[in-house]
């Protein structure tokens, strides 16, 4: 048997699995990383910290695992999208910290390119939207902000690099510096009609090209590693794929017209819509689901920046609760929120609405509202989002007839529940709560030939429950009107 080391550098933590050639997950090991706030809207990792936590996390598996590290034919990477760093290209070191997908230090940067009128030609190279979510902007604000490392990047000696090539360059010990077209085609810089960086987007973002990876398909080799020496030998680094799109693979969403909603920090659902580039619905944006032996993959995707990361609000901001298991019972304690609404644009809006500027709100609070309306409400605002974005896909033509669910919020069953009911359709959970990580070392079984198609993929084993509209439609229609209300109140 072959067995994977899967990598999963998330925004909160860093994870390493073990996987076995049928996609089973053996056993996990997992660090947190601090999350940096250092102005109002600003969010950064520390990037030599990921760093060592991969290498940890990845020892600490091997160790439980001695007797059979040796049967590791690969290690797999997915990783937390548009976030970026600067690193030196000769030592691995960065130069500056991360800076996350969920920073708004661009938002000034868009403004202008807007005004510029940049919007539509880059829409129509990238699928995506001038936004400080992506890279782009925010690499700007970088380089414009610290002369120093534009210089050094136009000199070839800075990388300007995603979270996965980043790793790579660490992993090879220099040797490779690479991305692949999912995580490539988050920042702004990427054609992804053409895959390749883009001459035009580079000189708009103020990026030189040559600072950027080399990109290489999601089940292509990226270079050999031992994990620092974990391992007992070097093995290839086969299967790198953005964490949303790496859950789309482990869905087994193969298919045109299937979709799947990951419940993270924030939920991205992903729509497959076949092996041609088609237009983005309105309020979507287009992506690269994969690149697979030189085939690609196409996607819409709803981006929606809070879900559990509002639920850590209301525990490490609001102190409403002592821990996330607290949730479900409690919101589960009142019938409704009693016409309270949480809108949680913390970060702004993004997907239908595309307001960086929109604010979270509480609204609708009387007298009798108690601890337990509010947490419903932070709850129910997750499944009203996604119910948001299924009703956009919607109006293109392409409402999903189910959506594959996972990621750790998916094991609060209410939410689940709340989500099939205003969504209004059936939800597919799956048991397994690693899907980004089971997505890379899927696309690394196909990478080292252990099957021959997704077909192969998709006969592999899986457990799922299933959720199913319940809720009396008057009911949803009220909740449904009442948040679009809430919404236009931020907006």
């Amino acid at each position: 048997m072959t067995l994977l080391l899967a990598i999963d550098q998330s925004t909160s933590a860093t994870k390493a699995l073990l996987v076995d050639d049928r996609g089973a997950v053996l056993d996990a090991a997992s660090l947190d990383h601090r999350q940096h706030y250092p102005r109002a809207g600003w969010v950064e990792h520390d990037a030599e910290e990921i760093w060592r936590n991969t290498l940890s996390v990845c020892r600490k598996l091997c160790e439980r695992h001695s007797a059979e590290v040796a049967e590791v034919g690969a290690v797999c990477l997915t990783n937390q999208r548009e976030t970026f760093l600067v690193f030196d290209r000769a030592t691995g070191e960065p130069l500056a910290p991360a800076i996350v997908w969920q920073c708004r230090r661009g938002d000034s940067i868009c403004e202008e390119l807007r005004g510029a009128g940049v919007d539509g030609p880059l829409r129509e190279k990238t699928g995506l939207r001038v936004d400080s979510y992506f890279s782009g902007p925010k690499i700007t604000w970088l380089m414009r902000e610290r002369p120093d490392l534009a210089a050094r990047a136009r000199e070839g000696a800075a990388a300007v690099s995603t979270v996965d090539a980043y790793l790579v360059h660490r992993l090879t010990g220099g040797e490779v510096y690479a991305a692949d077209p999912t995580n490539a085609s988050r920042t702004l810089l990427y054609d992804i009609r053409r895959r390749a960086w883009d001459d035009e987007l580079c000189a708009a973002f103020e990026v030189p090209l040559d600072a950027l990876p080399e990109v290489r398909d999601s089940t292509a080799e990226f270079g050999q590693t031992d994990l620092g020496g974990a391992l007992p030998r070097p093995v290839p680094i086969r299967g790198v794929m953005g964490d949303s799109q790496a859950s789309l693979f482990a869905q087994r969403c193969y298919a045109p017209g299937e979709a799947k909603a990951t419940f993270g920090t924030g939920t991205s659902v992903l729509l497959n819509v076949g092996p041609e580039f088609v237009p983005p619905a309105e309020g979507a944006v287009g992506a690269l689901a994969w690149v697979a032996g030189g085939e690609p993959t196409y996607a819409w995707e709803g981006l929606i920046n809070y879900s559990a990361a509002t639920l850590a609000w209301l525990k490490d901001g609001l102190g409403l609760i002592q821990s996330i298991d607290e949730v479900e019972p409690l919101a589960a304690s009142v019938p409704d929120s009693d016409g309270v609404y949480l809108v949680p644009a913390f970060a702004g809006l993004s997907a239908p609405h595309w307001r960086p500027d929109a604010r979270a709100a509480i609204v609708g609070m009387t007298g009798r509202t108690g601890k337990a309306h509010v947490v419903r409400a932070a709850l129910e605002s997750i499944a009203l989002q996604v119910a948001d974005v299924v009703e956009m896909l919607a109006a293109s033509g392409a409402r999903p007839e189910s959506l594959r669910v996972d990621g750790g919020p998916t094991r609060n069953r209410l939410l689940m529940q709340m989500t099939a009911d205003v969504a209004r359709c059936e939800l597919v959970a799956t048991k397994e709560t690693n899907l980004s990580a089971l997505g890379a070392a899927m696309a690394g079984i196909l990478g080292l030939g252990l099957v021959d198609s997704l077909d192969g993929l998709r006969e592999l084993p899986r457990e799922t429950s299933r959720y199913t509209p319940q809720a009396d439609p008057a009911a949803v229609d009220k909740l449904l009107t009442g948040w679009r209300d809430a919404v236009a109140h931020v907006l």
